[in-house]
């Protein structure tokens, strides 16, 4: 750097010194001068030191790969060695593969019940597994499949109310298993309404039900005694909810249009009562996986 104008002039090349360079060349060679009288001549030599030459071979192994090394190494080791250390090598090789094919035989071989494994794979699975924050799980018990005697009442009849009622029941998913129209006998009613006889409305209501046909039915569906007894209304068609039967189409009490049974027992009572072994036809509806949820 310090001599580069002049070198271009030797060669016929127009050069310049910029006035900065005067100024720094006194700096610049008392560094060169510096740094030649640090650097050791050939008479400073290290190589008697053996501490530098190990540093040296230090330096020279950084660069070098594992595989060479490794070769370099050996080539130093006499050859008996050398042999001994690799039939190690290989006898350890040996032996750790026996001993990992020994412990996948032991795991193979042991009993272990498959109820147990599920078990552990389901724990598995839970514990790591969270449970959607949104899942709702019916923890309620499955009601049975029943079935409900249904009489639509001589004043319904009259009012051609069986179309509408029968809708209701169908609308809501319960089954028609039986119906009939009848004109039964004061025995007859007297006897569906037995638990009634002591009540001072009991002659009056049974001739109010010879007055005319009744409509008689077997609804088949699940909880159908309480559900039908709800699509009814009450027994007030005044007390009954906009939407019900009676509360719909009945005002009197005396005219309430239908009657339901009010439990499991007395369902069972007033089928037998009013149908026949083999009246009540049994089918699956084509509508029943739509209604129901499978199990």
């Amino acid at each position: 750097l310090v001599n580069w104008p002049r070198t271009l002039q030797s060669e016929g090349i127009v050069t310049y010194e910029p006035s900065h360079l005067k100024e720094l060349r006194p700096s610049v060679s008392k560094s060169v001068k510096r740094q030649a009288m640090a650097e050791p001549g050939p008479h400073h030599s290290q190589d008697g030191d053996p501490a530098s030459k190990h540093k040296k071979q230090q330096q020279n192994n950084a660069g070098e790969s594992f595989p060479e090394y490794a070769r370099r190494t050996a080539e130093k080791l006499p050859p008996p060695t050398f042999i001994i250390l690799a039939l190690l090598f290989g006898l350890y090789i040996i032996f750790s593969s026996s001993q990992q094919n020994q412990r996948s035989a032991a795991d193979l071989s042991s009993p272990v019940a498959p109820s147990v494994v599920t078990t552990t794979i389901y724990q598995e699975q839970q514990q790591h597994t969270p449970l959607p924050t949104d899942l709702v799980v019916d923890t309620s018990p499955k009601m049975s499949t029943e079935q409900t005697f249904i009489a639509i009442k001589p004043d319904g009849v009259q009012r051609g109310l069986i179309g509408p009622i029968v809708s209701r029941f169908e609308s809501r998913g319960f089954k028609l298993v039986a119906i009939k129209l009848v004109t039964p006998g004061k025995d007859h009613l007297e006897a569906h309404y037995a638990d009634l006889k002591d009540k001072p409305f009991f002659g009056g209501l049974i001739q109010y039900m010879l007055s005319g046909p009744i409509c008689a039915m077997v609804w088949e569906g699940r909880d159908a005694v309480k559900t039908g007894r709800t699509i009814l209304g009450a027994t007030n068609p005044l007390a009954s909810a906009p939407g019900t039967i009676r509360g719909d189409y009945a005002i009197d009490v005396g005219r309430n249009v239908c009657h339901g049974s009010d439990s499991v027992e007395n369902a069972k009572k007033e089928i037998a009562l009013w149908f026949k072994d083999g009246e009540a036809v049994q089918y699956k509806s084509s509508q029943f996986d739509w209604i129901y949820e499978k199990p």
